[in-house]
Formats: C-alpha cells, sequence, structure tokens
C-alpha cells in the first residue's frame, strides 16, 4: 500500500508542478503582453508630444507673423489718416499728378515722359 501511496503523491506532485508551470507560463504570458501594451502607449504619447510640441512651435512662428502684420497694419493706418501721405501714395501708386507735374517711368534704363495734363 505504501508502493500505492507513493505513486499517488508522485501523480499529485507532477500534476501540481504541471499546474503551477500553467500558471508561471499565464503570468509570463500575461507580463509581456502587458510590458508590450505599456511600451506602445508611452512610445504613442511620445510621438504625439513630439508633434504637439512641433506644432505648437508652428503656430508660434505663425503668431509672430501676424502680429508684425498687425503692427504694419496698424502704421499704414495711422499713415492714410495723413492727408500728404494719402496724396502722395495715390501720386505714386496709381499714378496720379498735380497739374503740371510729369511721370517719369525707366523701363530697361530708358526714362519714358509721360504726359497726363
Amino acid at each position: 500500500m505504501s508502493n500505492n501511496n507513493n505513486v499517488k503523491n508522485k501523480n499529485v506532485i507532477i500534476k501540481n508542478k504541471k499546474s503551477e508551470k500553467k500558471r508561471i507560463t499565464a503570468l509570463l504570458l500575461f507580463f509581456v503582453v502587458f510590458v508590450v501594451i505599456l511600451i506602445g502607449t508611452v512610445f504613442g504619447n511620445c510621438v504625439q508630444i513630439y508633434e504637439n510640441k512641433k506644432a505648437t512651435t508652428e503656430y508660434k512662428e505663425y503668431y509672430e507673423g501676424l502680429l508684425e502684420e498687425e503692427a504694419s497694419l496698424n502704421s499704414e493706418v495711422v499713415k492714410l489718416q495723413d492727408p500728404d501721405y494719402v496724396a502722395r501714395y495715390a501720386r505714386e501708386r496709381y499714378g496720379y499728378t498735380k497739374s503740371g507735374e510729369k511721370i517719369l517711368t525707366i523701363i530697361d534704363g530708358k526714362i519714358v515722359v509721360d504726359d497726363k495734363n
């Protein structure tokens, strides 16, 4: 009977070892999957942070450009409130002349006189 008990004990020990190996394998598999998911999440977040920093830099540059444009437009508004500036601007931009004035245009190094009066 002692032999029979020894065999049963060995079978129980073998089953316990198999069960323990399955448990260890399952825990190891769970750990590996957990680590892979964790690394994937961290990597994804790092990529998103990098893209956000890049976009932030681009938007800051765009914002600074808009501020410069706003300053330029505000300066132009102030200048356009001066009648002398408006008159000079109209003469230069649209070719308006006062009576007795002539428009000189330089084309390929040659001066062309335009008498509109």
